[in-house]
């Protein structure tokens, strides 16, 4: 018997390690845009599944944004069938009209498809092909934003979004690996043009930072961004839990945050507890910067009789009598 070929096994065990364990008896559903990562994700889970008692699907969605979009995810969805995927669906979403860039209306527009469509299948998870390559780019995306330990935490390898379960299990898998994957398995992987598209900064990154900073540092680079991010999750995580229990601790009977006992906090843990509590309130959690939260941890800290604090969504934080409380807007 050959040996089956590294690419390929590596794929397969890490769709098992991320299904081992899963509850729900419905299926799992791969998000595949024809590319060479969603193609050899939905091929491993497509073997892995069964063999663990699982259905395994796949949905494809279709954003409309190029000539002959439509045609290409019924191709996937015609592919998914012929290789025993079930449920397979095909998706059209509407892009144009949505707030932000277009690849934040594109996302949007995707994510709200696929939970739908797992809505509607009853899936047990939704299943992503980002890989290693990807995390270090979105790492690099984070730190050219200046953003703190969430964003440098890097997309998780396994996420609740509006009560589905997504997983991301190639995230210690290259994005060359995949590209083996499908020359070994025979599958023609679609090249997306925005992948290469200079408009979009991860393509600028993908095409010219990382390779960039793989000749200057060795190829080890990649491979040190994404575990960068796991340490940091992880980190984040702790501090998360600490933080939840940090802001049950400041409620006052009377309602708002007790300042002394926030100002008796690290500055990691307070300032978690006022982001939190700030989306408590109904603050936009997209809108709502680290500039809201500095000024509302002012009113903790450095306070010499401000005014209130302006939050996203029309929101009045004030201080008064100890206390950080949700004011009468204006």
């Amino acid at each position: 018997m050959a040996a089956l070929a590294p690419p390929v096994a590596a794929a397969r065990v890490a769709v098992r390690r991320a299904l081992v364990g899963l509850t729900g008896d419905g299926p799992v559903l791969v998000a595949c845009s024809g590319g060479a990562d969603s193609l050899t994700l939905a091929a491993a889970t497509a073997f892995v599944a069964p063999r663990l008692g699982r259905r395994a699907g796949l949905v494809t969605v279709d954003h409309g944004l190029q000539p002959g979009s439509a045609e290409r995810a019924a191709a996937v969805a015609r592919w998914a069938v012929e290789s025993g995927l079930d449920p397979v669906d095909a998706v059209p979403v509407t892009v144009a009209g949505r707030p932000g860039g277009p690849e934040a209306a594109a996302r949007e527009a995707r994510y709200q498809a696929l939970v739908a469509t797992a809505r509607r299948r009853g899936a047990a998870a939704v299943l992503l092909g980002h890989t290693r390559d990807d995390q270090a780019e979105t790492v690099l995306l984070a730190l050219a934003r200046g953003a703190g330990p969430r964003g440098l935490a890097g997309m998780p390898e396994r996420r609740e979004l509006d009560g589905v379960t997504l997983l991301r299990p190639l995230l210690a898998v290259s994005r060359e690996e995949t590209r083996k994957a499908c020359a070994v398995l025979g599958l023609t992987p679609w090249e997306d043009p925005h992948n290469v598209d200079p408009a979009y900064a991860r393509a600028r990154v993908r095409s010219d930072v990382l390779p960039s900073l793989v000749r200057a540092l060795g190829p080890a680079v990649l491979d040190n961004l994404a575990r960068t991010a796991r340490l940091v999750a992880a980190d984040t995580a702790a501090l998360d839990e600490l933080a939840a229990a940090a802001l049950t601790e400041a409620r006052s009977p009377e309602g708002g945050l007790v300042v002394d006992t926030l100002a008796a906090q690290p500055v990691a843990l307070r300032t978690r507890v006022l982001h939190a509590w700030a989306r408590e309130l109904g603050a936009p959690p997209a809108a709502l910067s680290h500039r809201h939260v500095d000024a509302l941890d002012a009113l903790v800290t450095q306070w010499h009789g401000q005014g209130a604090v302006h939050l996203p969504g029309g929101l009045r934080v004030a201080r008064q009598e100890g206390r950080l409380t949700l004011a009468d807007p204006r």
